[in-house]
C-alpha cells in the first residue's frame, strides 16, 4: 500500500503524537507498504534540509500552542503530489490544517480516509483565551463534525473510545494503542553517561519526569509530593526532562518547597537519549490526569522502570503488577509507592512479579501496534464505497474549515 500520514505535528517537535506517528511509519514500512508524510513547516528543519519521503506545507504557529504549527495553504498542491505518489489511503493524526488537507485529497481520489483521534482538547481549552473562546460543547461539535465521512478511527485507548462516543461520531471506532519499542540495544543506555553529565553518582535514588513541561501534567503536585519524599530518601533528585510553558512557574514551585537542590530541569533533549534518561530513573512518576494514551508510561516500560501514576481506563489496563508500576487515586497518594521504589533501588530488592511485565511488554510492542493498525487499513479499503456522496461530504468539509478559520467562531455552546 502506499499510505498518506496527514499530521500538523511531527519531528522534530517534541510530544507524544510526533512519537506514535514515527512509531507508526516504522512498522509500516518495516511491512512492505510506503509511507508519506504530509506536514507543517518547522523553524528547526533548515530550508534545503533532505527528509525522504517527507512534504511540507507552510505554516504559522498555533494560537496558544506556539511550539505547534497550524499550515495555511496547500491543498490543491497536496491532491497533485498524492496522485504522483498513487496514495491507496489517507491517514489523518489531526483535526485541524493538515486533518483537513488529507480529507479532502481523499476526496479527490476517491480512497478511503480513517484518522487517529490523538488528544482530548477539552484538557487543553485554557490555552487559547483562557477557555474564553472554546467551550467544552464546541470540542464535541467539532470532533463529531471532523470524523464525519472517515472510513473508520482508531481510538488509542478506551478513554478515548468513551468520549468518542459521548461526541456521537458515528464512523466505525477500533481501539488500538500506540505501541513503542521493546528491543532496545545495550549501545542505547546512555544511562551512565547521563548520571555523569547531571552530576549524579551512579546509585543516587532518582525520580523521572519525561515529556512536555505543561500545566495540564499537574507536575507542581508531583514535585509536592516529592518534597515529602525527601524527608524518607533524603538524597533523591527529581529530574524533569522536557520543555514547555509551565517551566518558569516550576521553577518556581521548587524555590518554594526549598528544594532546588534537589530537583533538575534538564530542557528538551535529543531524541536519541531518550531511552537513556528512563533506564536512568528509578521510577517514572506522573501526577497528570489528561493523558489518552500515555506513551511516556510505556516508554519507561521497556526499560524497566516502575511507574507511579494516578489511574486512568487505560494504564488500569497495563500496570497489572507492582514490578510494572502502581496506580494511585491522587496526587496526593503518590508518595508512598514513589518512596517504596526509591528504597528498593538503595536497597536493591525487586518489586513484584518480572513475568507479569514480560506479558505486558508484548501488548506495548511496536509490531503488534503495526500489524493491528494494518489489519484495519485493510478492512477500510475492503469496507469503502466510491459512490459515497462526494459533493455532501465536501460541503461538510468546508462548513467543517471555517470553524476554525474564523476569528471566533465558537460564540456558544454548540452542543
Amino acid at each position: 500500500m502506499n499510505i498518506g500520514l496527514f499530521t500538523d505535528t511531527y519531528f522534530p517537535q517534541v510530544s507524544g503524537v510526533a512519537t506514535s506517528i514515527q512509531t507508526l511509519r516504522r512498522q509500516l514500512e518495516a511491512n512492505g507498504h510506503k509511507v508519506y508524510i504530509f506536514t507543517s513547516t518547522d523553524p528547526k528543519v533548515k530550508k534545503g534540509t533532505l527528509e525522504p519521503n517527507v512534504y511540507r506545507f507552510a505554516s504559522l504557529p498555533f494560537v496558544g500552542f506556539k511550539d505547534r504549527r497550524i499550515t495555511y495553504r496547500g491543498a490543491i498542491q497536496a491532491v497533485q503530489l498524492a496522485k504522483k505518489l498513487e496514495l491507496d489511503l489517507v491517514h489523518t493524526q489531526t483535526e485541524f490544517s493538515l486533518g483537513v488537507i488529507g480529507k479532502f485529497v481523499a476526496r479527490q481520489l476517491k480512497i478511503p480516509v480513517v484518522h487517529t483521534f490523538h488528544t482530548n482538547y477539552e484538557d487543553y481549552l485554557h490555552y487559547i483565551a483562557n477557555g474564553k473562546i472554546i467551550r467544552p460543547g464546541s470540542v464535541a461539535v467539532i470532533a463529531r463534525n471532523f470524523m464525519a465521512g472517515m472510513t473508520g478511527i482508531i481510538s488509542p485507548s478506551r478513554q478515548t473510545y468513551d468520549t468518542l462516543t459521548k461526541y456521537k461520531v458515528k464512523a466505525p471506532i477500533e481501539i488500538i494503542p500506540t505501541g513503542v519499542n521493546v528491543l532496545h540495544g545495550a549501545n542505547e543506555d546512555t544511562s551512565a553517561k547521563l548520571r555523569g553529565e547531571l552530576g549524579l553518582a551512579p546509585d543516587t535514588p532518582v525520580v523521572l519526569s519525561l515529556g512536555r513541561v505543561a500545566f495540564e501534567k499537574n507536575l507542581d503536585d508531583a514535585l509536592s509530593v516529592f518534597a515529602e519524599a525527601l524527608e524518607t530518601v533524603p538524597e533523591a533528585k527529581f529530574v524533569i526532562v522536557g520543555g514547555g510553558p509551565a517551566m518558569e512557574a516550576l521553577q518556581e514551585h521548587v524555590s518554594a518547597l526549598e528544594i532546588t537542590d534537589h530537583v533538575i530541569f534538564t530542557g528538551e533533549v535529543n531524541h536519541n537519549d531518550v531511552y537513556g534518561y528512563y533506564k536512568m530513573g528509578d521510577v517514572f512518576v506522573s501526577a497528570s490526569v489528561s493523558e489518552t494514551q500515555g506513551l511516556t508510561f510505556i516508554e519507561a516500560m521497556t526499560a524497566d522502570t516502575p511507574v507511579v501514576a494516578i489511574h486512568s481506563p487505560y494504564l488500569d489496563t497495563i500496570v497489572t503488577d507492582k514490578n510494572i508500576g502502581q496506580l494511585v487515586d491522587d496526587s496526593f497518594q503518590l508518595l508512598e509507592p514513589m518512596v517504596s521504589y526509591l528504597q528498593a533501588k538503595e536497597m536493591g530488592t525487586v518489586i513484584g512479579n518480572p513475568d507479569a511485565r514480560q506479558q505486558v511488554l508484548h501488548e506495548i510492542d511496536e509490531r503488534t501496534f503495526g500489524k493491528r493498525v494494518i489489519d484495519f487499513y485493510a478492512e477500510a479499503l475492503a469496507v469503502y464505497h466510491e459512490e459515497e456522496d462526494t459533493e455532501a461530504a465536501e460541503a461538510n468539509d468546508v462548513e467543517y474549515s471555517k470553524t476554525f478559520l474564523l476569528r471566533n467562531p465558537f460564540r456558544r455552546d454548540n452542543s
